[in-house]
């Protein structure tokens, strides 16, 4: 379905599309299935060519799973100061599976470049005044292909279009969601596509149409946010889009190291060829093939055996040759190390994080020091992923109190990452208890460091001081 015809039928500008283009080839790397590459033709020499498919390291996937694991994991602790606005938003973020479909969907902001969480209402009950009472916070979660930016600013985006596909009775559908600012207010409109197939514009159906689509029954056409705070939070890399200088979506994290994962896969493909073509043949007479009675002495499925030509030299060679040609194991192993500490190198993780063994690919698990490459990305990206949760903590605070829960707007957020991959924590942590042994560091600051409380809660949750002193 071609979005961007509709797009410019409604007179809706966004990112050009050429840079989904860029988004369709980096999902392509991550699923080892890219075109002109993966898929090749050797020619076999009678004028006709064997297709052939190209073994792939996979490590465009490796690499969005190793950021994904470090940026957003089960240790990863958000905390807010105030009790009831802290149970209220755990609910939320625990109804709506965060842990788990972040941690995915930090993945697919590592292979797409960028992600989208968008909060909405369900389940809303309505007094006479049509004022909201009670109801209950969902979370849409959109990559890359389906966002589409609308206006921005340094980066920011301020007005943005979603697409949710679904479909229903084997025909395809897309909800497009649009977040864009009218009079003084946030305006989030509903609409409905048939998906059509190829570059055609999809259909786009009446409300009455969609209405008795069973996805669509419940969401409402239009709803008026009173609000200029945006309903929705964009995250991306924390990597400077060199695609297109002038667009707020960011890169995948191979985005520039294509190359490096290209020459992977040829080396790694030439290694496996090297033993699949390499591998040990015994050549025989033709009269040894059969007995007196014209059975087969060796099983036909074997494929170690083959026959030597009828004027094949006897005399000089034999009844039996024997080809074992030698293996350059060492020397593919070298080139693929070499490349993957490139690749590593290129992606921010430093030297030697990735090594190709026997057994497949190992991942270094050692300590990292904090003037380490990987160190300084991963505290570079935390910028971000830091500032996106904060801006989806206080959505759902904003949509908790239009449901009529009684939270703190400026409640205080602590979000502490897992740095225990980077960081020795138990060192750590020995310092810091012998920092309180000798008065440097007070008792409410390491229970508020290690047990993610802010300060004044772990005031108030410090066992009094004779139990202290005992």
């Amino acid at each position: 379905m071609n979005i961007f015809s509709y797009f410019k039928r409604k007179g809706i500008d966004t990112v050009d599309a050429s840079f989904y283009t860029q988004i369709r080839k980096w999902i392509s790397w991550y699923n080892a299935n890219v075109r002109n590459f993966s898929t090749y033709k050797v020619y076999t020499g009678r004028g006709t060519s064997q297709k052939c498919e190209r073994k792939s390291m996979g490590m465009a996937k490796k690499l969005s799973e190793d950021i994904a694991d470090l940026l957003l994991n089960e240790r990863v602790q958000i905390t807010l100061d105030d009790e009831a606005t802290n149970e209220y938003v755990q609910d939320v973020l625990k109804h709506n599976h965060f842990l788990v479909l972040g941690n995915d969907y930090q993945e697919r902001k590592a292979y797409t470049g960028t992600v989208a969480y968008v909060p909405y209402m369900y389940d809303t009950v309505v007094n006479e005044e049509g004022e909201v009472v009670s109801g209950k916070i969902g979370i849409n979660y959109v990559d890359a292909p389906n966002i589409y930016p609308v206006s921005w600013n340094n980066g920011d985006v301020r007005e943005c279009i979603f697409l949710f596909p679904h479909t229903v009775n084997r025909k395809k559908y897309v909800q497009v969601q649009s977040h864009l600012i009218g009079n003084g207010e946030y305006v989030i409109e509903n609409t409905v596509l048939e998906s059509m197939s190829g570059s055609q514009e999809g259909k786009e159906l009446r409300e009455e149409e969609w209405r008795v689509l069973k996805p669509f029954q419940n969401m409402a056409k239009e709803i008026h946010t009173d609000s200029l705070e945006p309903q929705f939070v964009i995250d991306r890399l924390n990597i400077t889009n060199n695609a297109d200088a002038d667009n707020p979506m960011g890169v995948a994290i191979f985005a520039n190291a294509l190359d490096v994962l290209k020459k992977l896969d040829i080396e790694f493909d030439s290694y496996c060829n090297e033993f699949l073509l390499g591998r040990k043949r015994i050549f025989v007479a033709p009269e040894m093939l059969t007995d007196d009675e014209g059975h087969m002495v060796f099983d036909p499925e074997e494929a170690i055996f083959y026959s030597l030509p009828e004027d094949y030299d006897k005399s000089k060679e034999g009844l039996i040759k024997e080809v074992d040609m030698q293996l350059r194991a060492e020397a593919h192993s070298k080139a693929i190390n070499d490349d993957l500490n490139y690749l590593s190198l290129k992606c921010g993780f430093g030297t030697r994080r990735y090594q190709f063994e026997a057994a497949g690919v190992k991942t270094a698990t050692e300590i990292i020091s904090e003037n380490s490459d990987m160190y300084r990305m991963i505290k570079k990206h935390e910028i971000i992923l830091e500032d996106v949760l904060n801006r989806l903590i206080r959505i759902i605070i904003r949509m908790g109190i239009v449901l009529g829960q009684a939270l703190n707007p400026d409640a205080d957020i602590t979000i502490d990452f897992d740095d225990s991959i980077i960081e020795d924590k138990e060192t750590e942590r020995k310092q810091d208890l012998q920092d309180v042994s000798i008065g440097v560091m007070s008792l409410e600051e390491y229970r508020a460091k290690w047990y993610g409380e802010t300060v004044e809660q772990a005031r108030e949750n410090l066992p009094e001081q004779n139990q202290v002193m005992e």
